[in-house]
């Protein structure tokens, strides 16, 4: 039995996210089926992370473990998946890695964009928050600093997860324009809690209206209660952009 890394890319608008559930459509289901149809036996893939309903992945890894036909070169089972694949999950590799690689756990750093635009855009409405009004993104970036100085992110994570920590390392986070009217949020870190960056950015964004000075977002971040931080952002403007293993890249 061998182990491989599988990369790919989806558009999450037509899933609940990326783990199996019962009754409802994931990204992981439709991959494990279409594996299985492709190298004829039961395959379970192992994602690098879960993305929620609704969101996006640019690039997003997973681990599966097979025994390959020798006549069965890994680009032909790429290409047969994209065949079998709805259009909206892409694969574009797959490579044989060491038995002990994990696509979750050997991960150094994950990326994540967040897109908002503030005005009316019908080419932007699936894949971009509209908000109505001004933001100040200076003070949003130096709100988004503050999260380098602290490891305990419990104010922005999801209530009754099932992680043994909250503690999570943010190498990056800071705001962009991109276009007219339409800015971007990028934050990497060496994990992430369940909904941490649509509760980060809705808090940001509080900022940005001048509901939050520095210091109460810090005092946010140190309360330790999700409850004290801002709603989270809608899903559809959410991408997983890059999963970093180091030695692979």
């Amino acid at each position: 039995m061998s182990r491989y890394f599988i990369t790919f890319s989806y558009d999450g608008t037509a899933y609940h996210g990326w783990q199996i559930q019962p009754n409802a459509r994931t990204v992981q289901e439709t991959l494990q089926k279409a594996l299985s149809v492709i190298l004829r036996s039961t395959i379970e893939v192992v994602g690098a992370g879960r993305t929620d309903t609704g969101v996006h992945a640019r690039k997003m890894v997973a681990h599966f473990d097979a025994e390959l036909s020798t006549s069965l070169q890994l680009p032909d089972v790429v290409y047969k998946l994209n065949k079998l694949l709805p259009h909206d999950i892409v694969v574009s590799s797959i490579k044989s890695v060491h038995e002990d690689m994990h696509a979750r756990f050997s991960a150094k750093k994950r990326t994540y964009h967040y897109f908002l635009h503030l005005q009316k855009d019908p080419f932007l409405r699936s894949y971009s928050w509209q908000l109505y009004g001004s933001l100040d993104f200076e003070k949003m970036n130096e709100a988004a600093l503050v999260l380098k100085e602290y490891r305990d992110f419990t104010s922005f994570s999801k209530v009754n997860t099932d992680t043994k920590t909250n503690d999570c390392t943010v190498i990056e986070a800071f705001w962009e324009q991109v276009a007219p009217h339409q800015w971007r949020f990028t934050i990497t870190a060496n994990r992430f809690l369940r909904n941490m960056v649509r509760a980060v950015v809705g808090t940001l964004v509080e900022v940005g209206r001048g509901r939050l000075t520095l210091q109460q977002f810090r005092q946010v971040i140190e309360a330790k209660n999700r409850c004290s931080a801002g709603e989270s952002v809608p899903a559809h403007g959410l991408f997983l952009v890059d999963v970093d293993y180091g030695i692979l890249e």
